[in-house]
């Protein structure tokens, strides 16, 4: 039996995944616990794995706008969004995570820690204990340091010839630079842990043992094979605890469902444009808001329930259409049910998802802004057009082969050995 450290933090869709890969470890006969916001605590729960809150480091009780703490929607430019997750996430509070971490570490003994990716400062409180230290990134990979795939955030296709594969490392290098005004603060906290100055911010990462990507291989960009200590694990997606079954309006009508995100990013304008694109065509309509907005705030007509949350495991089953901001999971789950998505992506990772999608052939892509108009026209050929299922249903059993030879904890258990 080996112990296993996680830490995460209250960033979305990357806090079910990682709980799902620790409960596969607790199931084979290991010791775990997991590091988080005390909001993210009754999803542990719900999968019965040990969990421990942060203290020291920032933490949110809640998963409502108002508790969110990175709030990037307000930025107006991708350095300011990469400059809020420095100073609110990454190197600004390094040290705190470091420091309940290594309280953890004392407390709990690991033999591995396992760290989502933009955590440095577990990172460094690993290398400071000589832990081996595994990353676990729940989605396609966020940060400059993987060649040979498109750049992150613009929803780039892979380079075709010469001339995009040196555009793709002219935006890669540009963003590894803004990435390094978080340095001063890193290294600040590296030395309080005793633990030598670096160059580059990245580094930090180059203590990681294995980077696991918790994505399909069918659904990523990323060159094949993986560099070391790159590797695909699979897919891990499930409903979170929050979810509530939900039965859909009565009728035969088409199912569309619409679901933006389970963080706040300024959505409110975006949903009213669909639900009023839902009211002008002959479907059922289920629009899940989330724990961070009101559903009393939206008017619906009467072909469309606006509800906190539902099941979208159980609604995927009857769906015909599936209206989203192209979340990882919000991306990968309609895929795998062979549902066609619209995707309206709104910031980080949704405009890679959505280009993955729409590249495929499984769904088509808007901009957040688009009018009732347009937003029912694309409704309409989604649902009017059966390539688009066609393609969803070719991709999603693509990445359903991808779920079902998931193997984060194949992995991690060897690292452990090692």
């Amino acid at each position: 039996m080996a112990r296993y450290l996680f830490t995460t933090w209250e960033g979305g869709g990357h806090v079910q995944p990682m709980l799902l890969v620790a409960r596969d470890l607790a199931a084979r006969g290991h010791a775990v616990l997991v590091l988080s916001d005390p909001c993210n605590a009754p999803d542990a729960t719900a999968l019965d794995v040990p969990f421990c809150a942060w203290t020291t480091a920032p933490f949110q009780t809640g998963k409502t706008s108002d508790d969110d703490r990175l709030k990037d929607h307000e930025a107006d430019n991708p350095l300011a969004v990469i400059q809020r997750l420095l100073d609110r996430v990454m190197a600004g509070p390094a040290l705190a995570y470091a420091h309940d971490t290594l309280a953890a570490i004392d407390a709990f003994a690991p033999d591995v820690v396992v760290s989502q990716e933009l955590l440095l400062g577990p990172m460094a409180a690993a290398e400071a204990k000589s832990l081996p230290l595994a990353l676990l990134a729940a989605n396609i990979w966020s940060l400059p340091t993987l060649a040979g795939a498109p750049p992150f955030g613009a929803g780039m296709l892979p380079a075709a010839n010469d001339g995009e594969r040196a555009m793709h490392a002219m935006v890669g290098q540009m963003s590894r630079t803004f990435f390094q005004a978080g340095l001063p603060d890193l290294n600040a906290a590296r030395a309080a842990l005793g633990l030598p100055a670096l160059a580059d911010l990245f580094e930090q990462l180059d203590v990681a043992k294995a980077i696991l990507l918790a994505t399909s291989k069918a659904f990523d960009f990323a060159p094949e094979p993986l560099p070391a200590p790159f590797v695909h694990v699979g897919p891990y997606l499930a409903d979170p605890a929050w979810a509530r079954p939900f039965a859909p309006p009565p009728g035969e009508a088409p199912l569309v469902v619409v679901s933006f995100s389970s963080l706040y990013q300024a959505q409110e304008q975006t949903l009213r444009a669909i639900i009023a694109a839902l009211g002008q065509l002959p479907v059922r309509g289920v629009v899940t808001t989330g724990p961070a907005i009101d559903p009393a705030q939206f008017d619906a007509p009467a072909n469309v329930a606006v509800v906190a949350s539902a099941s979208h495991g159980a609604l995927l089953k009857d769906a015909a259409l599936f209206v989203t901001h192209a979340g990882h999971g919000s991306a990968l789950r309609p895929l795998m049910a062979g549902v066609p998505l619209l995707c309206l992506p709104m910031g980080r990772d949704q405009h890679d998802n959505a280009a993955r999608i729409a590249h495929r052939g499984a769904g088509l892509t808007l901009p957040a802004d688009a009018s009732t108009e347009v937003i029912a026209a694309a409704m309409r050929r989604l649902l009017d057009e059966p390539a688009f299922r066609a393609a969803a249903e070719t991709l999603g059993a693509a990445i359903r082969a991808d779920e079902a030879a998931r193997d984060a904890a194949l992995v991690l258990e060897r690292l452990a050995a090692r």
